[in-house]
């Protein structure tokens, strides 16, 4: 059986396979389904990587740009 899924949901599959390890958005972004996605996935999956509604840009931005300059150091 197939199942239509939108963009938006294409995204988070595509980052899940290209092994992303930290996801943070914020809510009223037009890529929320993004970070839904993938919250329903975490919930699931125990290799998950660390998702986060952030409460705004800055938070979310500052989220991502600590995975990158600290790989390794964000942990669940």
């Amino acid at each position: 059986m197939k199942k239509m899924i939108i963009g938006n949901q294409v995204i988070a599959y595509g980052a899940l396979a290209a092994g992303v390890h930290v996801v943070a958005g914020y809510p009223g972004t037009p890529s929320s389904e993004v970070v839904t996605e993938l919250l329903k996935y975490a919930q699931n999956n125990s290799e998950a990587p660390y998702v986060e509604w952030s409460v705004n840009e800055k938070v979310a931005f500052e989220i991502a740009a600590g995975a990158v300059l600290e790989p390794g150091s964000l942990t669940l």
